[in-house]
Formats: C-alpha cells, sequence, structure tokens
C-alpha cells in the first residue's frame, strides 16, 4: 500500500511538472515574434525567438515576422479601355515591435483581409491611367507606383511592403494583333523614310561631286586663260620693247641704205621732191624708155 501510494503520488508530480511546464512556458521559433495573450485580450509586449516563462492563464500565438513573398493575379483595363491580364509579386515583412497591435486590429489573416485587397485594388487603379501601348514600356514605374502607394496603407498597420514587381502583362488576341500590324507598318513606314533619304543624300552627294568638277573645270580654263593672257602680255610688251629698240636706232642715212639696197633698178613714173606744190610733177616713162 505505501509502494502504491508513493508511485501514485510520484505519477501526478510529473504530471503536474509536465502541466506547469507545459502552460508556463512558451517556446518562439527564430523568424516569428510571440502574441501574448492573457484570457483573449492581447498584451502591450511581444516575445521574441527563444525559451519564456508565462502565466497558465496566457496564450502565445506566433506571426511570421520574415520577408515573405506572394504572387497574384488580377485583370484591370487600361485608359483606353482595354482588358490586361495582370501577373505580380509582392514582398513584404511585418514590424515585430508592433505586430500586437496588428494582430489585435486584423489578426493572423491580415495578408489576405487586408494587403492584398489593397494591393488588386492599387495596381487596377495605376493601370488606368496608362494607355495600353505605354504600358509594356512603363512596367518598373508601374512596379514603383504600387509599392509606393501600397506602402503608404500599409504603414499604420506596421507592415513594411518592401517590393512589388509587375511580371507579365498580356492583352487580348484583337489587341495584340493590331499592335503588330502597327508596328510592320511602322517598320515599312520607317524603311521608305531610309530609302528616300539615301536617295536624297545620293543625289545630293551627285550635284556636289558635278558642282566641285564644274568648279574645278572652270578653274582650270581661268588658270589656262590667265596664262595665254600672260603670254600675250608677254609677247606684247618684248615686241613693243623690239620696236622701241628699232626706233631707237633708225636715221635718215639707214633708211636710204636700205631703200638703195632693195631698189629693183627702176625708175618711178611719177616722183616729187620737197616743195612738190610749186614744182611740176614730171612724167620720166618716155625718158625711160628712150634711154633703153
Amino acid at each position: 500500500m505505501k509502494l502504491n501510494k508513493t508511485l501514485i503520488i510520484v505519477i501526478a508530480a510529473v504530471v503536474l511538472c509536465v502541466l506547469l511546464y507545459m502552460t508556463c512556458t512558451a517556446q518562439v521559433p527564430t523568424g516569428y515574434t510571440g502574441i501574448v495573450t492573457t484570457f483573449g485580450r492581447v498584451e502591450s509586449h511581444t516575445l521574441d525567438a527563444g525559451f519564456h516563462v508565462k502565466s497558465p492563464f496566457q496564450n502565445v500565438v506566433l506571426m511570421d515576422n520574415r520577408e515573405q513573398k506572394t504572387s497574384f493575379k488580377t485583370q484591370s483595363f487600361s485608359s483606353d479601355i482595354q482588358q490586361v491580364d495582370i501577373d505580380g509579386s509582392i514582398n513584404f515583412s511585418i514590424n515585430k515591435s508592433t505586430a500586437m497591435n496588428l494582430y489585435r486590429e486584423v489578426g493572423t489573416s491580415y495578408f489576405s483581409t487586408l494587403v492584398m485587397p489593397r494591393l488588386l485594388e492599387n495596381t487596377k487603379a495605376v493601370f488606368s491611367k496608362y494607355t495600353a501601348e505605354n504600358l509594356v514600356a512603363a512596367r518598373e514605374t508601374l512596379s514603383k507606383t504600387i509599392r509606393e502607394q501600397l506602402a503608404s496603407e500599409m504603414e499604420r498597420y506596421g507592415i513594411n511592403i518592401i517590393s512589388v514587381s509587375i511580371e507579365n502583362i498580356d492583352f487580348t488576341d484583337s489587341f495584340t494583333d493590331a499592335v503588330e500590324q502597327k508596328q510592320v507598318a511602322a517598320q515599312k513606314k520607317l524603311q521608305a523614310e531610309i530609302e528616300q533619304e539615301q536617295k536624297t543624300m545620293e543625289t545630293q552627294q551627285q550635284a556636289e561631286r558635278q558642282r566641285i568638277t564644274a568648279e574645278a573645270q572652270a578653274a582650270v580654263k581661268k588658270i589656262e586663260a590667265d596664262a595665254a593672257a600672260y603670254a600675250t602680255r608677254v609677247q606684247a610688251e618684248a615686241e613693243a620693247e623690239a620696236n622701241q629698240k628699232i626706233a631707237a636706232s633708225l636715221t635718215d642715212t639707214l633708211i636710204r641704205w636700205q631703200q638703195a639696197g632693195r631698189w629693183d633698178g627702176k625708175l618711178p613714173t611719177f616722183m616729187s621732191g620737197e616743195g612738190a606744190s610749186t614744182l611740176p610733177i614730171l612724167d620720166l616713162t618716155s625718158t625711160q624708155e628712150a634711154a633703153q
């Protein structure tokens, strides 16, 4: 009987210790924050990762304070009423120091209750400000704008919006075909403009070459004309100088000597000398014939 009583007491003590351990201690894993509640009332302090002692009337709720990533899909309309299918993701975390307020106001399902609805609404609002053609090129701007708007709304809840990424934007088949046709037309137009510019450039180059050739030919002709004029002027100057020298060397005696050297022995038919106005003109033909 004594042995049975002792065994019962030991077993009861062990059970009591186990119950005290389970109800008066709490273990918070790394990356989580412990929210303490007493009879359902949220306390104003939190428990960090580790082993903690608590009242048996208290409960510890774990909330993940690590950075988390969640993907999302939604549909929106652009400013020109084009349907857009959107794939994206969001990275977020919660503040450990204010986690009890988030639990008190929203609970552990804060993402599906609070973050996701506001994320989808902000995404649609931002997309509606852009035309369909501008959405793809503005993907980075879209992500940044959505994050900024959502972060300002979630700040009061202690939720940090780290990033929002728009990963894919898809349009209807009819719009995609229209964009492709427009791009093809634009490429053809650009090709035609390039070809026209090339032809214009070639025409201008040809005209420039012709102008240069004409100027070169004109320059050559001018040089030749200047050379000919210079040669004529030099020749004229040389002849004038020679004539001046000849004129300076002429005397009456030399002139008579030159005339005598060129006389063919025939007497002139008529002759007059100085004072021809007073002397008669003599016909020497008969005299010449008689002499012969």
